[in-house]
């Protein structure tokens, strides 16, 4: 008996890769994802911070063209103290103001009426409201565009105000926005919303919960993690909002080249060939992404706990 046992295990140790075998496994199934995030991630951010601590200055007379110079954090002050970085500041940040809470609410409300017992032939619902997404952004843009547009667009004269005026193309582009993206959060919930527990909802319905309180008591909060996550990319692409006010720029002279801070980049970039404040607006711009996506982990873990 004894013999046997020892040569099951001599057996299975024969089986089991040894530890080296074992790391170099692991190093290389996680190889090509580091490879990816060296070439997409590390070294663009790494190269943005080098081009950030240059300028190209012409030297001499300007004979003999451009050169580049050092000039440390230089980059970084004009573009904290240019007013037209302050304006894209701002924009942006009322821009997150509305969108968020409108395209959020709008989006659990129709994930909830999804899935909810009395709404029928969901998955012709789901692909109605996922279908935008699936419109190219710049196509999207187009469309809305001319349908903005005074003398040609209907928008515009149903509209009590102008939508491509200074106090209505702000409203413009949040609905174009969240025309576009709402039906990709709305799938998100939908599919957090299915995996709930039927039986807790069972237990709501004995205990006399009606269908609103059973979804602001039990359904919201047992997909709080799914709702912060799609929060945080949310607020990342709010602040890199590009697509939208680009193309409205064509329609309209109220959107300026410095409308956003993305925008603010693009100007600074190709048409001032200004590579170093460019490269020094995208890291300030990285880093706010930064803060405000651990902002929103930070109360999402809160609030899990």
């Amino acid at each position: 008996m004894t013999i046997a046992v020892n040569s099951q295990q001599e057996a299975g140790e024969l089986r089991r890769p040894s530890r080296p075998r074992r790391r170099f496994t692991g190093a290389a199934l996680a190889a090509p994802f580091a490879v990816l995030l060296l070439c997409t991630v590390l070294v663009p951010i790494g190269y943005a911070l080098w081009l950030s601590l240059f300028t190209d200055r012409l030297s001499g007379l300007g004979f003999d063209g451009y050169r580049q110079v050092f000039t440390g954090l230089a980059n970084y002050t004009h573009v904290l103290t240019d007013p037209a970085a302050h304006t894209a500041l701002g924009n942006i940040a009322l821009y997150a103001l509305i969108h968020i809470p409108v395209m959020f609410g709008g989006a659990l409300l129709i994930a909830l009426l999804l899935n909810s017992a009395t709404v029928r032939l969901r998955q012709i619902w789901s692909l109605a409201v996922f279908l935008p997404y699936a419109v190219p952004g710049v196509i999207a843009g187009l469309i809305w565009g001319y349908l903005y547009s005074p003398n040609i667009g209907p928008l515009n004269e149903a509209l009590p105000f102008d939508p491509l005026g200074s106090g209505g193309v702000l409203s413009s582009i949040v609905n174009m926005a969240t025309w576009q993206w709402m039906g990709y959060n709305v799938i998100i919930f939908y599919t957090a919303l299915q995996a709930v527990p039927r039986e807790v909802l069972e237990a709501a319905r004995a205990d006399g919960a009606g269908a609103i309180r059973t979804a602001l008591s039990i359904k919201i909060p047992m997909i709080r993690p799914t709702v912060f996550v799609a929060l945080m990319f949310t607020t990342i692409g709010s602040l890199q909002l590009f697509t939208e006010p680009m193309v409205l720029r064509t329609f309209t002279g109220t959107v300026t080249s410095t409308w956003t801070p993305s925008l603010y980049i693009y100007e600074a970039a190709f048409t001032n060939n200004d590579y170093g404040r460019a490269a020094a607006a995208s890291v300030l711009l990285a880093l706010a992404s930064a803060l405000l996506s651990a902002l929103v982990m930070r109360l999402s873990a809160r609030r899990s706990r």
